[in-house]
Order: C-alpha cells, then structure tokens, then sequence
C-alpha cells in the first residue's frame, strides 16, 4: 500500500477516535487536501461493496439457472434440489443477527471482507463432487458413435445383443448393495454464464468430446453445472481484498454534517459518531452491547407497521423465491426449451426487467418526494397489479406431450391411465424391454416413445450422432399419412402453437416482473422510516433474515415437493433407487407452480393492506395530537396576550372622554 494510503488511513483514524464534544480546529475549516482523502475512501467503499453485491448476487443467480443440470447430473428429484437450493441460505442464520447488531459498532471493513472470503471457498466447494465422483454415464443404444452400426433395439431371443443400458442394470443388481440495483447486474450475468455453461458437456475436458452422442437439446444431456461455481468462486475471492486496507470508519465529510438535505441512504451509510465515538484509547465493551440486544429486538417487533411489513415481505418473497427457482424448469417443461435458451432468455430478459422496476420506483419516490404513506401505496399497488396480471400465465400454457403410454395410448388416442404397465402393449408385448429405462425416440407419426424397444423397432443405424429406428411396430399402428414407421432419437417437438405460447409467455412474465419489482425501493424506504435511526442496522439485519430463513430456506423445498407430484415417469438409479423425473404433467405442472405462486402473493397483498391501514392510524393519531397541542400552545399564546393589554390598560394615567376616537 503506497504512502498517500496510509496517510489517509491515519487521518480517518485520527478523526474516528476523537473525543465526543471536544471541538477541532484543524477540521473547523477544512481545506481541499482535508476534504479528498474522505471522498476517495468512500468511492472505493463504496466500489468494493457494489463488487461484492455483484459477486453475491452472481452466485445466487448461477446456482438457481444450475438445478436442472444439478438435477440430472445427480439423478435426485426437485423436492431434494430445493434442498440444495435452501441451504444456500443456512449460513446466514447462524451469523447474520450478531453480525447485523455488533457489525454496526465494530470493523466493518474487516467484517466484510471476511464474509467474502467465506462465500468464496463456499462457492469453491460446491464444486468439489465432479472432481471426486465418475464421469456422467448416460443411457445409449451403442458405444460406436464414429461409424455406420446397425443394432436391434427389440430384443426377440435370449441370444440377442443386449445395449449397454441393460447390461449396466444387470451388472449394478450383481453389485447391490447432492446496494440494490448493482445486485441486480448480478444474476444477469449469472443466468447468461449458466447459459454457456449449459452448453458445455458436464465432463469437457475429461473426455472425448467427438465420442459424446448427444447435444444439448437431448433430455439426457447435463451441462458443466460446476464450471460457473469455479468462477464465481474465484470471483467472491477477489472481492474480498479491497477491505482488509480500508479503515474502520469513514467520518461524514464536515459541509455535510449539519445538512438537512441529505438523502435517506447517506445518512444510513455515513457513520453517527455521536453514537459510537469513544475516547482515545477505550475499546468497545462487547457486553454492554450484548446487554442492549434483547430491548432492541423487543423495540423492534414492538412496532406494529415494521412486525407486519415484516411478515408482508417475508410472504412475498417466499412466492418470488420458489417461482424463481424453478422458472428455467418450468420453461423446460411446459415449452419444450433447452436448458442453455430458458436461462439465455431469463438473464437477458426478466431479470433486467427488474432492475428497471427497481430503479423507475427508487426516480418516482425521489421526482415526487413521496411520503411515508404515499410509499406503502405504492408498494401495495405494485403488489396488487403485478398479480393480477400473474393470473394471465394460467392461460398460456403448452398441452402435454405425445408419450405412447403416458399422455395417450399406443394407438394415438386421448386420454390413458398413468399407471406404469400402461408403457406395456400388443406392439411390443414381443420384445423384452425395460420400464425404468428413459431413451425418448420421436416416431414419425409425431408420438414420443420411452425408449426404441417399447416402441418395437427392429432395426436401427447410426451415423455419426444421428440415430435413426426402423421398422418400428407401435409406430406402424398409429402412423403417419406417409405410413411411415422410422423414428429418431429425441423427444418429439410441442405442438405447433407452443411457440407462440412462449412468445406470448415471456412478454407477460417481463410485463409482471417490473411491476412488482417498482415496490422495492418504496418498501426499503417504509422500513428505514418507520424505525428509530439508532435501530436502522439491527433491523435491517432482523429483516435480511427473516425473508432468507422463512423464504430462502423453505420455498424451493415446498415447491419442489409440489412439483414432484406432477411427474408422470421416474427415472432410476442403476441400484434401483428412484432417481429424478422424467416427464411432467404439464398442465399439473402449470396449476401447481404458478398456483401456489399466486396463493402466496395473494397473502402479501393482504399484509400490505393491513401495513398502509396501521401506518395511516399511526399518521393521523400524530396528527391529531399535533394539532391538539399546537391549539394550546395558541390559547394559551392569546390568553397571556390578553393578560398584558389589560395589565397596559389598568396602567394608563387617566382616561379622557374621545380618547379611543383620537386614537
């Protein structure tokens, strides 16, 4: 650290341990050189704080756009990623409140930084499986991949080849025995780098990538989920650096100290050194702050618009955090999109939809200097149009799937029963095919089949990565016009009107997103307002806590278990387990998730009502005494005139007659 640093660093050190109330005169008028060291300490503050918000947000944002491939890559249903996905949060609940309250009045530099350091080798961490585990093994008809095979997916005799798959099952049953809108930039970046990381081969770089047969849009395919945790890492690392050479304080500079028109957040960030000056050479005494704590928490739940904003909030982020969590799945599912595009399109689209909302609120409450009520409107109207419009996603929904023995029956008629031995029919009553098995093949009557043997091809070629089925016998009893009884491996494509849904989709979730977001800034502001200024910290804490416990932790387990009752075909694991789901209901899938999404956003709204009713009662009964009081003080004003006119008056020499007419 150069020498102008240190010198900067000792002034401030100098100014924070001053004595309360002793005047300086080196500081009574400050020069141009006593001014800058100040203003260059609270930019780089500042910088580094935005740089760790973004590092935060970007891990957060990577790790939600990574549940499918987590999903996959482990074989583990939704209800157990929603576990992965909540204990991001378990930290905080172990830390965040000492922090919050003690943080306030102890290095808070230091403290940052090493927060920073924490979430870094965290993020590392999360990593670590695909280093120690075996390369992903997906399900394949053929090792040969580089040349022209022909196998017979229907196994007739005993005799026959057995595919790989099947003799891997065999094998495992002998061996029986996972600063507001700067954060916002971050999942931006963190959805797009879960995009290109969708798009890698989950082992890139511990194999050959031309012995790979399947592609990103293939059911099967797990991207590098664990690159982006490496990067985000590294990058939670590097902003920790900048707070070890920070000093504990930064004094507010002295041409604004007495400015009564400085903003709500300056005065939050600037330190209160009326507060916590002490004299030189005293240290803090941890125990009589720890001995405040238990009246400060009991103020704060005292005060009836802060406990309902609380509960408000924390109802509606429960609803934004499982909606969150699972929208790339539901994109998946419901529109048939790849992993890569569901997440391209959320980074690219909704989340920065967000931001504007956040920062069109934060121009509105400044343009229009709105009041504390005026802010509870605010966030409450956002609240209530953001939802209503919410309500339109129930009907831009995509039709399930085709799927011989799942959605329709083999002869290509609606509905069939979801029972398993419904995949078993006269077609491929012949040939010895597995029911755990998930090797989609599109048949060209335009019906997904589970796997080429339960749809009873005979023969098949493969050149290259293109795998093409023929003479397919469930295919030939609900073909095509052509009579056409070939397939391909893959999923067939959603009905025809699907894209447009999609279409239809996104700018209705965009429209959404910025309306409720345009509550942010007018809620923030409610909360600082409507506490004590010595309490803002410890309850912001109290507030970052309760929406990551009650919201962060329990939201994507409950949805993820909700959404795991839609699964019409589970997968399995090669030691019999079951594994994750294969294939949705969709319009289950749809009721369930944007429901409960809706039930719960429904709940803030009447929390939020009942936080403008407490707030405007609260407003007029101040009202009201203010007025009561100020009456007074202007009777009693009137009387004590009255009193000194007829005192005046009694004092006069004498009276003549026409004296008030002269006068």
């Amino acid at each position: 650290m150069d020498t102008s640093s240190k010198e900067n660093i000792q002034l401030f050190s100098k100014n924070s341990m001053q004595p309360v109330g002793r005047p300086s005169f080196k500081t009574e008028y400050p020069s141009s050189e006593e001014k800058q060291p100040c203003c260059g300490e609270l930019k780089v503050f500042l910088g580094a704080l935005s740089f760790v918000y973004f590092a935060k947000a970007l891990a957060e944002g990577y790790l939600k756009s990574t549940i499918t491939q987590i999903e996959r890559r482990f074989d583990i249903p939704s209800s157990l990623v929603g576990v992965i996905d909540g204990s991001f949060e378990i930290g905080n609940l172990l830390v965040i409140t000492f922090v919050s309250y003690f943080g306030a009045k102890l290095h808070r530099p230091k403290i940052i930084g090493t927060g920073c350091l924490i979430m870094g080798v965290g993020t590392l961490l999360i990593a670590m499986p695909q280093f120690f585990m075996e390369q992903y093994r997906y399900e394949r008809y053929s090792p040969y991949s580089n040349s022209t095979f022909s196998i017979s997916p229907c196994f007739l005799g005993s005799n026959s080849p057995l595919p790989i798959s099947v003799m891997e099952k065999s094998q495992s049953k002998i061996n029986n025995g996972c600063v507001q809108t700067v954060a916002i930039i971050g999942p931006i970046f963190g959805f797009l780098l879960g995009s290109l990381c969708a798009k890698l081969y989950v082992d890139i770089g511990f194999v050959n990538l031309d012995h790979i047969t399947i592609t990103p849009k293939d059911p099967q395919w797990v991207g590098a989920w664990w690159l982006g945790y490496l990067i985000a890492g590294s990058i939670s690392l590097l902003a920790a650096v900048p707070f070890w050479y920070l000093p504990k304080s930064l004094p507010r500079p002295r041409s604004r100290e007495d400015s009564n028109s400085s903003s709500e957040k300056s005065k939050f960030i600037m330190d209160d050194h009326t507060d916590y000056q002490t004299p030189l050479g005293e240290k803090a005494k941890i125990m009589e702050m720890a001995r405040d704590f238990l009246p400060s928490l009991k103020s704060l739940f005292g005060n009836p618009v802060y406990f309902l904003y609380l509960c408000a909030s924390t109802v509606q982020f429960n609803s934004l955090f499982g909606m969150v969590t699972y929208k790339p799945k539901y994109i998946e599912q419901q529109y048939g999109q790849s992993s890569s595009k569901a997440n391209f399109v959320i980074g690219l689209i909704n989340i920065p939809a967000v931001a504007f909302g956040i920062f069109s609120g934060g121009i509105v409450m400044k343009k229009f200097r709105i009041s504390v009520c005026g802010a509870a409107k605010l966030y409450l109207g956002s609240s209530v149009l953001g939802y209503l419009l919410f309500l339109s996603l129930f009907a831009l929904g995509c039709e399930n799937s085709d799927v011989a023995g799942l959605t329709v029956s083999y002869q290509g008629t609606k509905p069939v029963s979801y029972h398993e031995r419904a995949l078993f029919s006269d077609c491929n009553s012949r040939c010895k095919c597995s029911e755990t098995k998930w090797e989609p093949m599109c048949g060209a009557n335009g019906i997904t089949y589970a796997s080429a043997c339960l749809a009873g091809c005979q023969t098949s070629t493969r050149s290259g990565k293109t795998t093409i089925f023929n003479n397919c016998t469930c295919v030939g009893i609900a073909a095509s016009k052509s009579g056409n009884s070939s397939g391909m491996v893959g999923r067939c494509q959603k009905d025809n009107g699907c894209p447009k849904m999609f279409l239809y989709f996104l700018v209705i979730s965009v429209i959404t997103s910025y309306t409720l977001s345009l509550g942010g800034i007018p809620g923030y502001i409610l909360l600082l307002r409507c506490i004590k200024p010595q309490l803002k910290s410890f309850a912001l804490g109290i507030y970052t806590l309760a929406v990551r416990v009650l919201a962060g932790i329990p939201a994507p387990v409950y949805f993820g278990v909700l959404i795991d009752t839609s699964c019409l075909k589970w997968g399995f694991k090669r030691c019999g387990s079951r594994g994750s789901c294969r294939l949705y209901d969709s319009n289950a899938f749809r009721y369930m998730y944007l429901g409960l999404t809706m039930i719960l956003g429904t709940m803030s709204i009447f929390l939020s009502t009942a936080v403008l009713f407490t707030l405007k009662k609260k407003y007029v009964s101040k009202h009201r005494s203010f007025r009561t009081k100020r009456e007074r003080t202007m009777v009693s004003t009137r009387i004590r005139k009255e009193n000194c006119t007829t005192s005046d008056h009694l004092l006069q020499p004498s009276y003549w007659p026409g004296k008030e007419t002269q006068l």
